[in-house]
């Protein structure tokens, strides 16, 4: 499986939620699948409330299996102490298309991606068409809703 990055905080905050799935809502997933199955007097076919415990245990314990997944698999970035010269993971960048003004983002993996903070993908089509490239160099982006063009502004 390839790696997925992370940022340190990204790492952490994965962490925190795999152990509160792991020492509090498995816990209280437990406790729910017990009352439903005590107050169903073995009627567990036609039990709404079991089959409801039942489903969020199952989501529970696949978001504790997909995390141990992806934590066990990632590799933490780290911006670097020297200037960057190209845009790759860790990096921040700041771009400018056409008159609008100048957007900067953080590079990172796809599991910690989220633009409204700032932070994309280096999987996303604005990320893919970025890595590698250096200031003042124009970037065509082809997106899903059409092509645009930015400039590289400014790699730190």
């Amino acid at each position: 499986m390839a790696p997925e990055f992370l940022t340190p905080e990204g790492y952490k905050k994965l962490q925190a939620e795999l152990d509160h799935l792991r020492d509090v809502r498995r816990k209280e997933v437990a406790q729910r699948l017990h009352e439903a199955a005590e107050s169903s007097l073995g009627e567990f076919v036609e039990d709404p409330e079991f089959e409801a415990a039942k489903n969020e245990q199952s989501f529970v314990e696949g978001r504790i299996r997909e995390l141990e997944i992806l934590l066990a698999n990632a590799q933490v970035i780290t911006k670097s102490r020297k200037k960057a010269e190209a845009v790759d993971i860790g990096v921040t960048v700041t771009i400018r298309e056409g008159r609008r003004k100048p957007e900067e983002y953080y590079i990172v993996g796809a599991p910690e991606a989220n633009p409204r903070d700032g932070k994309i993908s280096h999987e996303s089509p604005l990320g893919k068409a970025l890595m590698g490239k250096k200031v003042g160099d124009n970037v065509e982006v082809k997106a899903p809703n059409g092509a645009f063009t930015v400039k590289v502004v400014e790699i730190k």
